[in-house]
């Protein structure tokens, strides 16, 4: 495990791929990819030893702990440096790397591919809601379980034909609640409603951007708001998303609107949410589109997206 670059990158898009991948990388969380068996090094060790560890277990990387917790990193990069520069029989504490990015375990899975694509690291360690060390996820990890889920999402997808013809496409409702902070969950209503509307034989594009302005909401409920709820009616003509909270509220819906403005904590931000792009991408996406707030009150979005509509997604 290194955050030494590497040329290769995962061929894997989280805004391109076809939809059964997204649904997929969008659907399954780091935990359940990562490799949970890892080699550790303690920084009263030498950077010898840490190199006997490498070569005996054959990785390119050692995350440093101290109970449990991550407090650094040693590549490999930071070995041949310590051979060329005289430095190996150095302690680890000294010549480690401090500031190491990771992953944390309940993130989508989405969320890694883009780190993997963007930095070309090796790997990543993973570290749980209390900052404990838990696991390392690499390309390989990422392959590998996509490609077990992929033949499951197939035979799924096969048995999900066969029963399209039995399911009405005419009105429906659906509901669900979305607790706060409760990122575990975060996402399955848009999983759901998502399958409704394939089971429906609904436009794939159209679904994919009925499952945007979906995802974007409902994340919104998890993070920003104190919990709420997500309500879908289908219809003949049109989608309709309804997502009600009942506080914060928001204070400056314009100001809300535009893209890149946040008012997510350290917390939300340090598990890669909290960009500010929820409600301008479901705006974006959206053929009708209103939001009604009031400080201490809740907030109510409301989004529509027409069954035959030919607005462009970008």
């Amino acid at each position: 495990m290194d955050n030494t670059p590497q040329e290769e990158h995962i061929p894997i898009s989280t805004v391109d791929s076809p939809s059964v991948v997204l649904e997929l990388i969008y659907q399954l969380k780091i935990k359940d990819v990562m490799t949970t068996v890892v080699i550790t090094g303690r920084k009263e060790q030498t950077m010898r030893h840490i190199q006997a560890l490498m070569q005996e277990n054959r990785i390119t990387g050692v995350p440093i702990t101290e109970n449990h917790k991550l407090v650094g990193l040693v590549s490999i990069d930071d070995i041949v440096t310590a051979l060329d520069k005289g430095f190996i029989e150095c302690l680890v504490e000294e010549r480690m790397t401090r500031n190491v990015i990771v992953l944390q375990d309940d993130m989508p899975l989405s969320f890694a591919i883009s780190y993997l694509n963007k930095y070309r690291y090796g790997r990543f360690p993973v570290l749980n809601k209390d900052h404990d060390l838990v696991g390392i996820l690499s390309s390989t990890d990422v392959i590998r379980s996509l490609l077990v889920e992929m033949n499951r999402e197939v035979l799924r997808l096969e048995k999900m034909q066969k029963d399209a013809e039995a399911v009405s496409s005419s009105f429906a409702e659906m509901e669900f609640n979305v607790p706060h902070y409760d990122f575990e969950l975060a996402g399955k209503a848009s999983t759901e409603i998502k399958k409704a509307l394939k089971q429906r034989n609904f436009d794939p594009k159209i679904i994919r951007r009925i499952a945007i302005a979906s995802y974007e909401l409902e994340i919104n409920l998890v993070v920003h708001s104190q919990g709420g709820s997500i309500h879908y009616s289908i219809q003949p003509d049109k989608v309709i998303i309804i997502a009600a909270d009942t506080g914060p509220g928001i204070a400056d819906v314009n100001l809300a609107l535009q893209e890149g403005w946040s008012t997510a904590n350290e917390y939300v931000r340090s598990l890669g949410f909290g960009a500010g792009m929820g409600l301008a991408n479901t705006k974006r996406v959206s053929d009708e589109f209103s939001i009604n707030s009031a400080v201490g009150v809740g907030t109510t979005v409301r989004s529509a997206v027409y069954v035959n509509s030919s607005k462009d997604e970008s």
